[in-house]
């Protein structure tokens, strides 16, 4: 079994940390191989970091990364994927919108592709959220020529050799598919299921 890390962007979700690891753990309970989850502290002016601490003081699996200040989603993943030891790295929201459950089926699928892409079904945010959604990734679609269908659901699993290289500024994260996509590596995307957020705020 090939080595995973799961890279978790986190900012202010003091509330979620807790349920957060518990389910991440849970997720990768049965992972046959080397696994290490990586949370990069965006800056949280919370609890959140503290809490992150007391995470890893019980699992050796668990790395932190810390911002002194908030610069956002894309700078965290760029960080998280520069750490990330592992040969397979999936990401996940840190609100439990997306179920860490579903990392391991995305991840399985890299044995046949290079990336593997959540599309959030039945999504349950706001009308406003969902159509500012769907302007977005049509207009990112229109002048790329691409099919992403939901550049925004984070959670998504790549293998290693995708990442290595590539250069991301402010709001790129949402690009990943389509810039990896235009090296010529095979990307599909996969129905995953979508939750309320019930803590903190997006």
């Amino acid at each position: 079994m090939q080595s995973l890390s799961i890279v978790i962007p986190v900012y202010n979700e003091q509330e979620n940390i807790g349920p957060l690891v518990q389910r991440t753990l849970e997720a990768i309970s049965r992972w046959q191989g080397t696994v290490e989850i990586i949370f990069v502290d965006d800056g949280s002016s919370d609890q959140t970091l503290d809490l992150l601490k007391e995470a890893q003081a019980n699992d050796a699996r668990i790395r932190i990364a810390h911002f002194q200040e908030n610069m956002g989603q894309t700078a965290a993943m760029a960080a998280g994927f520069r750490l990330a030891r592992g040969e397979m790295v999936a990401t996940i929201d840190a609100d439990l919108q997306n179920d860490p459950a579903e990392i391991p089926r995305l991840v399985e699928m890299l044995k046949e592709w290079d990336v593997v892409c959540g599309v959030r079904t039945q999504r349950k945010d706001t009308w406003w959220r969902r159509f500012s959604s769907r302007v977005a990734n049509g207009f990112r679609n229109w002048v790329t020529g691409d099919n992403i269908i939901d550049t925004g659901c984070t959670l998504k699993a790549y293998r290693r050799e995708c990442l290595e290289g590539l250069e991301l500024y402010n709001g790129m994260h949402r690009f990943l598919p389509t810039l990896i996509k235009m090296r010529g590596y095979r990307v599909i995307q996969v129905p995953v299921s979508h939750h309320q957020r019930l803590a903190g705020r997006t």
